[in-house]
């Protein structure tokens, strides 16, 4: 098994200025290219890729030309632009492993809520992360790491990541900084 990656809000196909213009690109294409670009540079063919939702807007038939050239086996969450037909067309795709609305998962003693929309876990009030429930989400289109500034709610959408996913690593870094972060205020 490869590494274990996560990602939201592909949005290929939206041919929509208020999405491609803040990710930095002047067209749907140049942002489709370079979210397919940079996905394939960093994930390899063994490593399992979470898609928190929002695959594709729009033009199906190119969305669905894109997500066959990436790299990884791809595990979707479904998203609000994730209809029943997509939900199909998604099904047809050969590097596809699993479809599902909401998925509990366990890596390396971590436990994680994975969602499109973002949500309170329970059980934040212990004390180490390895023991909370952690949620990784997309849906917001923001470019914060961290839903409402929470340590706990990580927004692994690709306009938050320079459109790149980002590997489960960099998560557990990112939280415990910003636990540390937070925790000079109280």
């Amino acid at each position: 098994m490869g590494c274990i990656w996560f990602t939201s809000d592909l949005h290929f196909g939206h041919d929509r200025a208020f999405i491609y213009s803040p990710r930095g690109f002047t067209s749907v294409e140049e942002m489709n290219l370079a979210i397919q670009t940079r996905w394939n540079q960093v994930i390899d063919s063994r490593d399992e890729v979470y898609i928190l939702g929002d695959l594709m807007l729009g033009n199906n038939s190119m969305g669905m030309e894109l997500l066959s050239t990436l790299n990884g086996q791809l595990h979707i969450i479904r998203g609000n632009h994730d209809t029943d037909a997509r939900i199909e067309l998604y099904k047809t795709l050969s590097n596809v492993v699993e479809i599902c609305d909401a998925k509990f998962l366990k890596i390396d003693g971590y436990h994680f809520y994975l969602t499109h929309f973002p949500c309170f876990t329970g059980n934040l009030e212990k004390e180490a992360l390895k023991q909370m429930t952690l949620n990784l989400s997309g849906h917001t289109h923001s470019t914060n790491k961290f839903y409402m500034d929470c340590p706990f709610i990580y927004n692994v959408a690709v306009d938050a990541h320079n459109c790149y996913p980002i590997n489960f690593e960099t998560i557990i870094h990112d939280m415990k900084e910003k636990i540390i972060e937070c925790q000079k205020y109280l």
